[in-house]
């Protein structure tokens, strides 16, 4: 990906291809997956991306008289060349009416190896792993908040499986407040690759089992032992899980429900699995 990656201009002050190219890689999907790149908003986010040890290629910047701290910090010693940017073209970028961001990120996608998975959480704690696979994902918002929830309470990755939204989409990472650059995020074409590398991980001794969320399973989660290597998968918003990760799966369980609702947001039904996960570890939940 990213092919011939042209040089940097130290200044943009008018709309032209790299303009273009930046801009539509807010929107397109196939242009993020071509180009390899995205742009990162938010002050957390770009932060997040920076301490975590994200490929960060340029720093946009408008160039204010009074920056902020962050950006006076940032700006004295970048990770990356900085392109000072039109105010204008900047708010275009940074999707804001109210005017521009004093800096954006451009940064590379990560990849999609499952290697990344060995390497789990960056903060070193020694305890079994909790991947959440959700399974095709309709929105960018909920695996932004469903990362985020992973990252608060002691999930090590998440994994995305099937046709789904995007995880690099602005709208995932905006949702996320940049956990998506705190953990690894992978996306995979079928849950059988997930799989794969549980096979691979039983193989050498470690005990993982497989447990998804379902409605009306009779099998509760509060009597569900998640203190082992545990894959939590989390289906679809509309459908729930696929055949194939229900067949995967060694055990499905629900999460009690009362009054009229007939299930639960998917991000919300994997958080809570996460605390139930966290509470059982004895990991810091409040």
């Amino acid at each position: 990906m990213n092919r011939g990656r042209r040089a940097l201009p130290a200044r943009l002050e008018r709309r032209n291809a790299l303009f273009q190219q930046w801009q539509a890689l807010l929107t397109n999907r196939t242009k993020r997956t071509r180009t390899g790149e995205m742009i990162i908003h938010g002050v957390r986010p770009i932060t997040q991306a920076i301490t975590h040890g994200h490929e960060i290629r340029a720093l946009l910047s408008d160039s204010r008289e009074n920056p902020s701290q962050w950006a006076r910090e940032l700006l004295a010693e970048p990770p990356a060349p900085v392109v000072v940017v039109a105010p204008e073209l900047m708010a275009e970028l940074g999707q804001r009416d109210d005017g521009a961001p004093e800096l954006l990120a451009l940064a590379a996608v990560p990849s999609d190896d499952l290697d990344r998975l060995d390497h789990g959480r960056v903060d070193g704690a020694s305890r079994p792993t909790l991947v959440v696979a959700f399974d095709r994902p309709g929105s960018p918002g909920n695996i932004g908040s469903l990362a985020r929830t992973v990252d608060a309470l002691g999930g090590d990755a998440l994994v995305i499986t099937g046709r789904s939204a995007d995880a690099w989409d602005p709208a995932a990472i905006r949702a996320s407040t940049g956990s998506v650059f705190a953990i690894p995020v992978v996306r995979r074409d079928s849950h059988r690759d997930l799989m794969d590398w549980v096979g691979r991980r039983r193989e050498t001794g470690e005990n993982w089992q497989v447990v998804g969320l379902e409605e009306a399973r009779g099998h509760q989660l509060a009597h569900t032992d998640l203190t082992g290597p545990t894959v939590l998968v989390v289906g679809n918003e509309t459908v729930g899980l696929s055949s194939g990760w229900r067949e995967a799966c060694d055990l499905l369980a629900e999460i009690p429900m009362s009054g009229s609702a007939s299930s639960l947001n998917a991000a919300i039904a994997g958080s809570i699995g996460l605390y139930e996960a966290a509470r059982q570890r004895g990991l810091p939940t409040g």
